[in-house]
């Protein structure tokens, strides 16, 4: 999902609150949120590491761009 869809599933919210909260994201081994990007599969911030978020999506069989 994006941040901008996940934003509208909440009222009165913006993506960039979204980005906010999963970069703060304490416990992300079980909220994966390397899975949140941007909008036509745009890769964005990681807390690890961009370079380690695309191996992480690459993995998982997504096709992401910088």
């Amino acid at each position: 999902m994006t941040y901008g869809e996940i934003a509208n599933k909440f009222e009165n919210m913006a993506p960039q609150a979204v980005g906010w909260a999963v970069g703060h994201n304490p416990i992300s081994i079980i909220i994966p949120c390397h899975r949140v990007i941007g909008k036509n599969n745009k890769v964005t911030g990681y807390a690890g590491g961009v370079d380690k978020k695309i191996k992480l999506l690459a993995h998982e069989g997504l096709k992401v761009r910088l």
